[in-house]
């Protein structure tokens, strides 16, 4: 994966050190505890926690050895650059970043067989994360030197904007399938969404695929970008790209430059790049369903979610168990729901048993007739790198779910037929797999099998005598069914080691069922146990997975794939009819990259290098690893120059640091403000290493001012004054994720002090949030805030059920002219709304500020469309209904895809109550009285979700219509939502 910010983003992100109270965002980081070390190669540094040393020597070498093949094509030497390996998430991912300069890998490998393939982890990251670096350092080149010239990454973060992100992924999809003998390219999992589009006659046009749908299974970038990359490199060369890329950096960087040099080069915009991938693979797709033999199975009939008439949401049911001979429990999510277990049954019932949190992998589930299990990411409060994976274990008949475990690194689970135990895959912190058995009523670990080869073991399973495992290992590049025995430690191969990408193991008398590519189809096939011979079970048209067996062992059910998701469909379970599988297995039959495999620059030195045993050979090196320390390090400039600000009011030019561990975040430069015509130098600091972060800030400058000095019609005098000010700002937060369910949850708490001293203030008057000719202000500010959201998914368009609440408190304590006190509190509390993806959400708030010589800006919000009156009490409340109108694929040429319309209701109203002085014509004070105030607007938003000018990323825009009821005025003002962030 590559993180790169959208063009408008990168403007924005950068410019905002102008605000005395901003801060900056917040990290993940990794415990303080931890030591860092580091490699340096000739042309890497490599970061690593303690405990990794050997990992990170085997990384370290096999990323220098991969330099030269994942260069080639693209010809281009990138300069040297850290890689960090990560060891305290579950998450399995992998980054590059410009934003500072780095990747990351996060050294815990999947369980999912359509991303790993027969791959290490860590060989997968280094060929593809390193490709996405060869093509950052690509732009450097015609005005993308110049940019980074004058903006450092920033400027070469613009030039890569010119090249859509399915360039990106899709030409790091295909380094790793060119250079290895495994890779997404030879899964055919990879490209079964469009593969079932295609042959289902939905032929999206490219703004839909590029931007995707509310509706509809779009394939994400991977794909898309992986045909389209493949296709050109097959018609004009494998490097193709590289004279494409030099063509777009050489020539003027508007909106469609990218399609005009795939245009120059090969004669194709990228429209028709486009269309003639669609209709390659149209026809290799449909050459392979000739000849098909199909097995025949029933589907579980459902009603999943529908948007119009005879068009259904795209809607997945997954991973079946059977309860029953005619019901099973399986996952349900898609575009409208969240990962959910369901029970179907062949009369098209379908109940609800209950709503996950945040699986690790949303598919994988364990489940006998009265037990559930599966497992929940789980998080640190306070470290975003530290991510654990515990079990989840569900009663069936009372509903009690039990948190098994508590600071786990589990990635797969299975339930013993009896309820008694437990099998899992654990992924240590140094990179090692564990094969554990854990007591299912208490968790804990009974029995560690041994594993001295460390090989990866994926989707383990019991047999009917509750003490065998059967489960997938890989080690070398080469996949096995293995037999263990849990009380004896002893492990029995079942089949060859071959890189044949199998799964999903489920064991069923003297057969072992599972799932494999070797037709090029996904199907379930079995072994014999005895004579190990290999039967082909289904033939589907698309695909089959995770078999599972009826309890009187009469049905197979498995998961069937078509353009609307997956079904649960399920045949009889009778061995003779099953189709013998005479050769022995081999790689998956490669479909569209069969020419290219011999002629990419590089191919083969790289399938070579990563078919070879994990570093072996005597060519590895051993680097001289050195401590990495925080401080010592926590100056890294990544950009300068000038920056646009988000009003267009303001140009910064500056510098911004970031150190490698993501703690340390500086910002030092100069704003300056057109509106006022006066500028200020800062500096921001922000410390992220300890368990709270530290936040310092200054500004020295000038602002300047207009006043009317008079107050008496119609002579009023409008006199400005430009002054000096100083402003520190220091103080710290503590930012707390309490998620442990289907709420997103979490805590903040912060404390700030703030200076502000002003000289050469010379006007007679000052407005009340000024701080004027009265010299310095001394502040301090509290705040909490705390949120509680359901999950939501693509297609709600607010939270449906939550609750959130903030207060604040802000205080003059240390006495001089000016003085203030100010409190307030404000709550949101989000409902479902009368259909599925509508929500309602009431908000309320006080405010209360003491009368003084200065008033702070507001804490609650004021109803939309009335401007602001600071009052000493302010009570609001608001009732808003957001709903989603239609999904809409509407496209006007290159400029606008529109995907969605959305709209909201609102009434807001707000009760303000002061205590002012009463005077006489003689200006003496005769008392006090109560004023109030009232003020009360109604209100609808429409906008409209829209992709232009080709990019991935989706906007939002529209407008607000306001009606006054307190002025009886109208307002249409724009609305702006998102702009890609």
């Amino acid at each position: 994966m590559v993180r790169r910010l959208p063009l408008l983003t990168i403007l924005l992100v950068l410019a905002g050190f102008r605000a005395l109270t901003q801060t900056l965002p917040v990290l993940d980081q990794n415990p303080t505890r931890l030591h860092w070390y580091r490699l340096k190669t000739p042309h890497f540094q490599v970061l690593y926690p303690n405990g990794l040393d050997s990992t990170a020597q085997q990384t370290a070498n096999r990323l220098e050895s991969l330099y030269e093949p994942t260069t080639a094509s693209l010809q281009v030497q990138p300069r040297p650059i850290s890689v960090l390996l990560q060891n305290q998430t579950t998450n399995s991912n992998g980054f590059v970043s410009l934003f500072p300069r780095r990747s990351e890998f996060f050294a815990v490998a999947p369980q999912d067989p359509g991303l790993l393939g027969t791959l290490d982890w860590l060989d997968l990251l280094s060929v593809h994360e390193y490709r996405h670096v060869v093509q950052n350092e690509k732009a450097l080149q015609g005005y993308g030197r110049t940019l980074y010239s004058i903006l450092g990454n920033t400027g070469l973060g613009l030039t890569l904007a010119t090249v859509p992100d399915w360039f990106a992924e899709g030409d790091a999809v295909s380094n790793e399938t060119l250079l290895s003998t495994s890779g997404r390219g030879r899964i055919p999992n990879f490209d079964l969404g469009m593969r079932a589009n295609l042959l289902a006659g939905k032929r999206f046009d490219y703004p839909k695929s590029v931007g995707g749908s509310y509706r509809d299974n779009v394939p994400n970038h991977y794909v898309l970008g992986y045909f389209l990359t493949t296709y050109l490199k097959r018609t004009h060369g494998s490097d193709v790209w590289s004279r494409v890329l030099n063509r777009n950096y050489h020539r003027f960087p508007w909106p469609f430059a990218f399609s005009a040099s795939i245009r120059d080069e090969t004669g194709l915009s990228v429209e028709d790049l486009y269309q003639k991938t669609i209709n390659d693979l149209v026809k290799t797709w449909q050459k392979q369903q000739e000849g098909l033999v199909l097995t025949p199975a029933a589907t579980f009939p459902v009603i999943a979610e529908k948007q119009l008439a005879k068009r259904p949401v795209f809607t997945n049911y997954r991973y079946p168990q059977f309860l029953t001979d005619s019901t099973v429990i399986c996952v349900k999510s898609g575009l409208g729901d969240t990962p959910r277990l369901v029970i179907l049954d062949k009369n098209g019932r379908e109940k609800k048993v209950f709503v996950q949190g945040f699986p690790n992998d949303p598919t994988l589930l364990s489940a006998t007739a009265t037990k559930a299990c599966w497992i929940e990411f789980g998080y640190d409060p306070r470290w975003g790198q530290r991510i654990y994976s515990n079990i989840r274990l569900l009663d069936l008949k009372s509903r009690k779910l039990t948190r098994l475990t508590h600071r786990a690194r589990f990635t797969a689970v299975a339930l013993s037929p009896d309820n008694t135990k437990l099998v899992v895959v654990e992924n240590t912190d140094r990179y090692k797999i564990h094969l554990l058995v854990l007591d299912a009523k208490t968790g804990r670990i009974q029995k560690t099998i041994v594993n001295p080869e460390n090989a990866f073991y994926q989707h383990p399973r019991w047999k009917d005598d509750n003490k065998t495992i059967i489960t997938v290992a890989l080690k070398d590049g080469k996949k096995t069914l293995q037999s263990i025995d849990s009380e004896s430690n002893t492990h029995l191969d079942l089949l060859p080691r071959t890189n044949e990408n199998i799964s999903h193991p489920q064991p069923w008398g003297n057969y072992v069922l599972y799932n494999s590519p070797r037709s090029g189809i996904d199907n379930i096939y079995a072994v014999d146990l005895q004579s190990k011979k290999v039967f082909q079970v289904t033939s589907r048209p698309l695909a089959a997975y995770h078999a599972s067996i009826s309890p009187s062992g009469s049905r197979l059910a498995f998961e069937d794939f078509s353009a609307t998701g997956y079904r649960i469909s399920d045949m009889p379970l009778t061995a003779t009819d099953w189709k013998p599988v005479s050769e022995p297995a081999s790689q998956s039959p490669a479909r569209n990259f069969d020419s290219l495999a011999n002629v990419e620059p590089g191919g083969a030195q790289g399938r070579l290098i990563l078919s070879r045993a994990w570093l072996t050979d005597s060519s590895a090196k051993a680097y001289p690893p050195t401590r990495f320390r925080r401080l010592a390090n926590a100056v890294n400039v990544y950009s300068w120059g000038p920056v646009l600000g988000s009003t267009g009011q303001a140009l910064s030019v500056g510098v911004s640091s970031q150190d490698l561990l993501s703690t340390t975040q500086i910002g030092v430069g100069y704003t300056y403000n057109q509106a006022e015509q006066a500028g200020n130098a800062y500096a921001i600091v922000s410390y992220q290493g300890l368990y709270p972060i530290i936040d310092l800030s200054f500004q020295h400058g000038s602002r300047r001012t207009s006043l009317y000095i008079d107050r008496i019609e119609p002579v009023d005098s409008l006199r400005t004054d430009r002054w000096q000010y100083d402003q520190l700002t220091a103080g710290f937060r503590l930012p707390l994720e309490l998620t442990n369910s289907k709420y997103s949850q979490g805590i903040n708490l912060s404390a700030y002090y703030n200076y502000l001293h002003v000289t050469g203030y010379d006007l007679p008057f000052r407005y009340v949030t000024e701080v004027g000719s009265a010299g310095s202000l001394n502040a301090l500010t509290y705040g909490f805030s705390y949120s509680r959201l359901l999950r939501q998914s693509k297609r709600d368009v607010a939270p449906r059920w939550g609750q959130t609440l903030s207060a604040n408190y802000r205080t003059t304590p240390f006495g001089g002219k000016l003085t203030g006190e100010q409190w307030g509190v404000q709550a949101n509390l989000f409902f479902p709304g009368l259909a599925k993806h509508h929500s309602l959400r009431l908000r309320a708030g006080y405010q209360e500020q003491a009368r003084g010589t200065y008033r702070f800006s507001p804490i609650v919000f004021y109803p939309r469309g009335q401007l602001y009156i600071s009052d000493d009490q302010i009570r609001a409340g608001s009732i808003e209904y957001r709903l989603p109108i239609a999904d809409t694929h509407w496209t006007l040429g290159r400029w606008l895809y529109v995907q969605r319309i959305k709209a909201g209701g609102f009434y807001d109203a707000a009760n303000g109550q002061s205590l002012l002085e009463v005077r006489d014509v003689y200006n003496r004070l005769r008392g006090y009285e109560t004023q109030h105030r009232t003020y009360q607007t109604t209100g609808l938003d429409v906008s409209f979700v829209f992709n232009t000018l080709r990019l991935r990323t989706p906007f939002e825009a529209g407008f607000r219509t306001i009606y006054n009821l307190t002025t009886g005025q109208w307002l249409v003002q724009p609305l702006v939502i998102d702009i890609g962030f």
